[in-house]
């Protein structure tokens, strides 16, 4: 055995972490009376401890003092949404006008796409990537059939050209150089779902321009993950999630980022009161003035109950910063790549990109026996062992297995604990 795979060895490294503490702030699930090893932040963050009581304030203001509540206090609700909007801005790398926590990540890009997506005859296409999330897919290939258009035409899938689904920046260049002339919208990744692959979404967004199209992104499994930097990267929009490494909750209210060249655009946009400008917002006259910036796409006053926790969450995001925590992803996720190398080089494939640069805190890792229902069962196989012991991933079909060292809470131990579970199934299955 390596001294990489030794109590010792990950101790230290704990030992040597500047963000340690951090651990302590969340609430830690238990099997068996021992905490669990989680890696399910790409798909759902853990409580933070300061969740609970920002939730209690609301209900405590609810209780006492009902319809008054939105107008007293530091935290009274008509402007509450702008207390999470600071924080948001330095997580994505935004300015605060350019952010907004409202709706769901697909009831966003639906909103984006109101006002983005303007197709005509001659440049109606969407590019996204092949395999992308479900819901992208509905959402562009409803779009077009919205505007009179074909999806088996006009929604161009690339198709990825390197091993285990990952795609090269060549690759996409080339298909928006083939398609610009007809290209009206690009959406890709931040980082892809099932492979792990980041991107680099300032060359995307100049290769998108450059060709006449429209850039946006989706965020859901980069923000909070990778440090973003949306302003500076040209995008016109993205959208992303907040219960996933931003640590908001089941079904957390989600966010939308509007470059700031378009917060007083006259693109038409689907308008709701809430979007209208605050100064004469309750006037209630009929004409419709967007806020300047992400605020201008909202619709109705924002549920204070799904804000609260995000409020706990950017607290901590703030304390440790975007770089210190992408350091210590780094750390984790090289040192869970190497002792897979080192021990599991027979048993797993991953099918992450191998330079940091290209992946966020997720490995995507297939179990080595073969391929289609055989490389299916013995994924499915370790995928339940390390479930009944407590180390928790995720499956995606049709064989991938996600494990993601979430920074905030994540240790090099329960890496090697991974790690020593799936050699305990290996030597089982031998």
């Amino acid at each position: 055995m390596t001294d990489l795979y030794t109590d010792n060895h990950a101790l230290a490294l704990d030992e040597a972490d500047p963000l340690r503490a951090l651990r302590d702030e969340f609430m830690i699930p238990r099997h068996d009376g021992r905490e669990q090893a989680y890696f399910c932040g790409n798909s759902l963050g853990l409580q933070p401890r300061a969740a609970r009581g920002h939730v209690l304030d609301v209900l405590d203001k609810w209780a006492a003092e009902a319809v008054e509540a939105h107008f007293t206090g530091t935290t009274q609700w008509m402007p509450y949404h702008a207390l999470v909007r600071d924080g948001l801005a330095r997580v994505v790398g935004a300015e605060p006008s350019e952010v907004v926590a409202m709706n769901s990540l697909t009831a966003n890009l639906h909103l984006m796409l109101v006002s983005f997506y303007r197709p005509t005859r001659e440049r109606p296409a969407i590019l996204m990537e092949a395999g992308a999330f479900p819901s992208d897919r509905y959402a562009l290939e409803s779009q077009l059939r919205f505007h009179g258009f074909d999806p088996a035409r006009d929604l161009i899938e690339l198709a990825p050209d390197e091993p285990e689904g990952r795609f090269s920046m060549a690759a996409i260049e080339r298909a928006i150089t083939e398609h610009g002339p007809r290209l009206a919208l690009v959406l890709w990744p931040g980082v892809q779902y099932r492979s792990g692959q980041a991107f680099d979404l300032a060359e995307i967004t100049r290769l998108g321009h450059a060709a006449g199209a429209v850039v946006g992104f989706d965020l859901a499994h980069a923000a909070g993950n990778l440090p973003l930097q949306l302003h500076d990267s040209g995008a016109d929009f993205a959208v992303w999630c907040h219960y996933k490494y931003l640590n908001a909750g089941p079904g957390a209210v989600a966010g939308c980022f509007v470059h700031a060249r378009h917060a007083e655009t006259d693109r038409p946009r689907f308008a709701g009161w809430w979007g209208h400008e605050e100064a004469s917002r309750f006037r209630m006259a009929p004409g419709f003035k967007p806020t300047p910036g992400a605020d201008g796409w909202q619709l109705s006053n924002p549920p204070i109950l799904g804000l609260a926790p995000l409020r706990g969450s950017l607290e901590l995001f703030d304390r440790a910063g975007m770089e210190a925590l992408r350091a210590k992803s780094e750390a984790l996720t090289g040192y869970l790549e190497a002792l897979i190398d080192a021990q599991l080089a027979d048993t797993l494939c991953i099918a992450t990109p191998r330079e940091p640069q290209r992946r966020g805190a997720q490995l995507s890792l297939r179990v080595l026996q073969g391929r289609g229902m055989q490389g299916r069962d013995a994924g499915r196989s370790l995928f339940e062992h390390l479930s009944a012991n407590g180390v928790v991933g995720d499956w995606r079909e049709p064989d991938v297995i996600r494990i993601s060292p979430a920074p905030m809470y994540n240790t090099h131990a329960d890496v090697l604990r991974f790690v020593r579970e799936v050699v305990e199934w290996r030597e089982a299955k031998a």
